[in-house]
């Protein structure tokens, strides 16, 4: 069993007032709000800082090597500095990092991806998964001669306004779950209400009546097909199959999000779950550690960027197409052969089963959730179906974030989403057993807490 003596030694030197990580935080606070940079980062009284990562360890500024079982919010599917992507990045870097000309190397990764992923044709990239959203459904509103657009209550898909409302969806705001509200953070214009239809999941009835009372305006439907959000739950198959037909039959483009659920399968998340998009965005494992963002779709669709048609969607970006970015990716792809995912769902498989058989035998009712790589956490007897459910489940469990929080003291690196993670190629089954291990041990801590 994980010795207390060492979950104390992970948490004295963070903790102590002349820590380094409270310096830097410190530091932070007087040049950033908040500290940081992205709100991911956050923990109570400070984050930790990182000095180093190598495989699946990560070494924090205390010394203190923890398990990752986060890996960047899912986009190191290799780990740290695999050494073959690290050579070949460094190759890049010694000829240039940029360039205002074309390299071959987007070419290259855009190859890979087309012959990988069965429903694109062609791909263009820019920088974050936040953009390869954007651009996606600017692409069906060219495509359409359409404005709005349809989305799920409380899936997030990146900080763009249109893909970001309903966000923020809370019981105070979120209105008949017949006719969701489209909530909005204060930022943000209030003529999104009108623009943007939100839908709820797994309900079709709704969806048909709400996506038919916007038809002649409405460009596309933006869904993810294993939501972070939701708990990693995926839409149930005759919902998409309905969904998919709906929108076909009232003119609007069905957009995936793949930016996160894309590492679940050899050739994507649709096409394990049986789900045929117009257009998909992409992000985090296809730019092998490095910012990335991606839309593809069929060919007709995508003709909307192509300068020599019109150009009807203007798309610029200093770093689209970065060697170094596309590099990375290609090596990092390439990488991903079938077999790798094979292993992705046996180990995924034992951390999610092993989860459930952990929580529950500390007499905590969940439903461990997530495909392949990606794993989570959902109170309950039984998955929800809906945003709402999961929400309400998740308000009910508050000791879930608390065993999270503690798995960090035994030396498990987890993020901000409680009992959310991935996993990375330099595991196996010794990394599952300590995290199995840390799991049953923070479970016992806070109950007993």
């Amino acid at each position: 069993m994980y010795a207390e003596s060492e979950r104390q030694l992970s948490t004295e030197r963070y903790l102590r007032e002349d820590s380094a990580s409270r310096s830097l935080y410190e530091r932070a606070l007087q040049v950033m709000p908040g500290g940081n940079s992205r709100h991911t980062l956050v923990m109570d009284p400070y984050p930790i800082y990182a000095t180093s990562g190598q495989g699946c360890i990560v070494t924090d500024v205390e010394g203190q090597e923890r398990i990752d079982f986060v890996n960047n919010y899912t986009s190191l599917i290799l780990g740290h500095s695999h050494p073959e992507v690290t050579d070949a990045v460094a190759e890049v870097i010694g000829k240039g990092t940029a360039f205002s000309l074309p390299t071959e190397t987007d070419i290259r990764l855009a190859e890979l991806l087309i012959e990988r992923i069965p429903y694109i044709d062609q791909i263009r990239f820019a920088n974050s998964g936040s953009e390869g959203v954007l651009l996606a459904v600017r692409a069906a509103r060219a495509a359409t001669g359409r404005s709005k657009i349809a989305k799920f209550e409380g899936c997030y898909h990146g900080i763009y306004d249109y893909a970001q409302a309903s966000d923020s969806s809370r019981p105070r705001n979120w209105g008949d779950s017949e006719r969701p509200a489209t909530t909005l953070e204060p930022s943000m214009a209030k003529s999104l209400e009108t623009e943007v239809v939100t839908l709820p999941l797994n309900d079709i009835e709704v969806c048909c009546e709400l996506i038919d009372e916007h038809r002649d305006d409405l460009a596309a439907v933006l869904i993810d097909p294993l939501p972070a959000a939701l708990g990693l739950i995926p839409p149930d198959p005759e919902f998409v199959t309905a969904l998919r037909a709906k929108a076909r039959k009232c003119g609007a483009l069905l957009i995936a999000d793949e930016v996160l659920s894309f590492r679940i399968d050899y050739r994507g998340a649709c096409h394990r779950l049986g789900i045929e998009p117009d257009l998909v965005a992409l992000g985090k494992i296809i730019g092998g550690g490095f910012p990335v963002g991606a839309v593809a779709g069929t060919a007709e669709v995508m003709s909307v960027f192509d300068h020599r048609d019109g150009e009807l969607v203007h798309h610029g970006g200093t770093y689209n197409g970065n060697p170094v970015t596309m590099v990375a990716g290609y090596e990092t792809m390439r990488r991903l052969t079938p077999d790798i995912f094979d292993k992705f769902d046996r180990l995924g498989d034992r951390v999610r089963d092993g989860l459930q058989q952990v929580l529950r035998r500390h007499g905590i009712e969940a439903v461990a959730t997530g495909r392949g790589s990606l794993f989570a956490v959902v109170p309950g007897t039984e998955p929800p179906k809906n945003f709402r459910a999961v929400f309400t489940a998740r308000s009910a469990a508050p000791q879930l974030q608390g065993i999270a929080r503690e798995m960090f003291n035994r030396g498990i690196l987890m993020g901000s989403r409680g009992l959310f993670g991935s996993l990375s190629t330099p595991m196996g089954d010794a990394e599952i057993d300590r995290f199995l291990e840390a799991a049953d041990g923070a479970a016992a801590h806070v109950l007993a807490a």
